[in-house]
């Protein structure tokens, strides 16, 4: 009913952005004489901020059409190389020809299943082409797939993210970014236990819930303090009409944003101040600033009611990986397994979503891999978007994730 209801509130809202785009497009119009004004340039500023709050966001494209190599500006093209009921399988392929180089050792990115879309990482795949061949999981958003596609739970997830694997082959690196971390920790324990030939030289883990026992976040605590039954009769609900999805039950995107933005509610008020300000007074650099930002994370998707509960339930709930309890198809998922795939787990000193502490946390559940194959850092001043996007991503997070696939190659 609530996700009705939202449709039924965009929908009542058609006429009033209608006029509001109306009236921003003609005062924005250089021939117009009110443009240049104080009273039209404080009404496009009203009227852009409307126009942003009240918009449905699609999915953003990566666009990535080009990296700088060694000196050289190499294109860049996107395909799908695997497609699935609810993920494709996107590869960045490099044209290296006249560099004489290759495209670099091949790094699986699993992007999180989390609300946001896999653009999200943009500037984390921007920064991983330069140096290698990369793969992203494209997850698609379940408002999209028909119900008649099945259902998808955190042991689907698991099954995808192996088969990615098995089609890469035995030189592939995986990365995975945020929630992703358990189930890629997973599939690569159980590929170790099975000694599947396909199994990744190294895994990255960056600010992921491995234990969320360790120095628990908001997140956390809302997730321990109600039951399953709580989350499942309030946030899950079934895709309205007019989707490919209709009647599937999702945790919706509008629902999951809402929580995002209420955690920094006044960070993103005074963000939004700040663009109507910028509007007024001509800064269009900032103003532009901050559309880029907020088009990325006001684009949201539904996830999968069974995925969302399951992994709620064994990773914030239960503890069921640090704790040895983690099945997967109901075979024990054994991090002790893993004996050859180097791993490297990130942390930021100021993450509010992933506790630190709770990512470094699989270091101590792979008992059996060599010192030589383990490492962790943690980087000071930054928060959990910080870890994989931004200047401290690029300068000084990215050289040590790169030197740790060439020395793991």
């Amino acid at each position: 009913m609530l996700y009705h209801m939202y449709e039924m509130k965009h929908a009542a809202l058609a006429p009033m952005r209608m006029a509001v785009e109306a009236t921003e497009e003609l005062f924005r119009n250089p021939y117009f004489p009110p443009s240049y004004t104080q009273f039209g340039r404080t009404l496009v500023a009203g009227c852009e901020l409307v126009e942003r709050i009240t918009r449905h966001y699609g999915q953003p494209e990566f666009g990535i059409d080009s990296v700088r190599v060694d000196g050289h500006d190499v294109a860049v093209s996107e395909e799908a190389v695997l497609a699935h009921r609810f993920c494709d399988l996107l590869h960045f392929r490099k044209d290296m020809t006249g560099t004489g180089a290759g495209p670099g050792p091949k790094v699986l990115l699993v992007a999180p299943m989390s609300g946001h879309y896999a653009t999200l990482l943009r500037g984390t795949v921007r920064q991983l082409l330069v140096d290698h061949d990369v793969y992203v999981t494209d997850w698609i958003n379940a408002q999209d797939v028909p119900l008649s596609a099945g259902s998808f739970d955190l042991d689907d997830y698991i099954d995808y993210v192996i088969e990615f694997l098995r089609m890469l082959g035995p030189d592939v690196h995986v990365m995975a970014v945020c929630q992703p971390s358990v189930p890629v920790l997973a599939a690569v324990s159980l590929m170790a236990a099975d000694g599947h030939m396909s199994k990744p030289r190294s895994v990255t883990l960056m600010g992921g819930p491995i234990d969320t026992r360790v120095n628990p976040t908001q997140v956390n605590d809302l997730a321990e303090k109600r039951p399953l039954a709580w989350f499942e009769n309030t946030v899950i609900q079934r895709v309205p009409m007019g989707y490919p999805g209709w009647m599937r039950k999702v945790y919706p995107g509008f629902m999951q944003l809402t929580g995002f933005m209420t955690m920094n509610l006044d960070r993103h008020i005074n963000a939004h101040m700040d663009l109507y300000n910028h509007l007024i007074e001509g800064d269009g650099d900032s103003a532009e600033a901050h559309r880029r930002f907020y088009d990325e994370y006001m684009s949201v998707m539904d996830l999968p009611a069974e995925y969302y509960l399951q992994t709620l339930k064994t990773v914030f709930m239960e503890h069921a990986l640090p704790r040895g309890m983690m099945t997967w198809r109901g075979r024990l998922v054994e991090p002790q397994a893993m004996r050859r795939t180097a791993l490297l787990t990130i942390e930021g000193e100021k993450d509010d979503i992933t506790g630190q502490g709770q990512t470094r946390a699989a270091q101590d559940l792979c008992v059996n891999l060599p010192a030589g194959k383990k490492k962790h850092y943690t980087q000071p001043g930054v928060g959990h978007y910080g870890i994989f996007n931004g200047r401290r991503w690029r300068e000084e997070i990215y050289p040590i994730v790169r030197d740790f696939i060439r020395e793991h190659g």
